[in-house]
């Protein structure tokens, strides 16, 4: 897509889906996560916006936190449980949350209900971003837009 294709306006549940950017095996523990990168469709630069739906029993994420990234999540459908340090936290439609980058708050949404969650998460896309997953043996550095993933001890995925 050019800069003059780039629509206008759209429907966002419209939008295309993106698949998980993990490697293997963690990849597939998102699957009931569908994710439309709706910043990408507007060739937004500075941060970007995703339009998130969880099936039931599907997670967000890993239980990550960014070294320079703030993330923020608001959410429009569904009741997922958070998962921070400190624990569980049931949201619901309405509620939002914000992760401020470099404080180490690892998070994660888990949809525990029998119902579709849709949210909206933003973030910004600060350059040589690094993200740390305390519960799986994976890390990664934004570099040059993209996501590199390792191990912990380094070695890439």
């Amino acid at each position: 897509m050019t800069e003059i294709s780039r629509p206008t306006a759209i429907i966002a549940e419209q939008a295309p889906s993106k698949r998980s950017i993990y490697p293997e095996p963690f990849a597939s523990r998102m699957s009931g996560r569908e994710k439309k990168p709706l910043g990408d469709l507007f060739h937004l630069t500075n941060f970007g916006v995703n339009l998130t739906s969880l099936a039931p029993g599907a997670q967000s994420s890993l239980r990550h936190s960014h070294l320079t990234q703030d993330e923020f999540i608001y959410i429009i459908q569904g009741s997922p449980s958070l998962i921070t340090n400190i624990g569980e936290t049931q949201l619901q439609a309405g509620m939002c949350a914000g992760f401020k980058a470099g404080t180490g708050d690892n998070h994660q949404l888990v949809n525990r209900s029998g119902e579709r969650v849709v949210y909206l998460e933003i973030g910004d896309r600060t350059a040589g971003d690094f993200a740390t997953y305390p519960d799986d043996d994976i890390e990664a550095v934004l570099v040059n837009g993209h996501w590199q993933f390792n191990h912990k001890d380094g070695t890439p995925y």
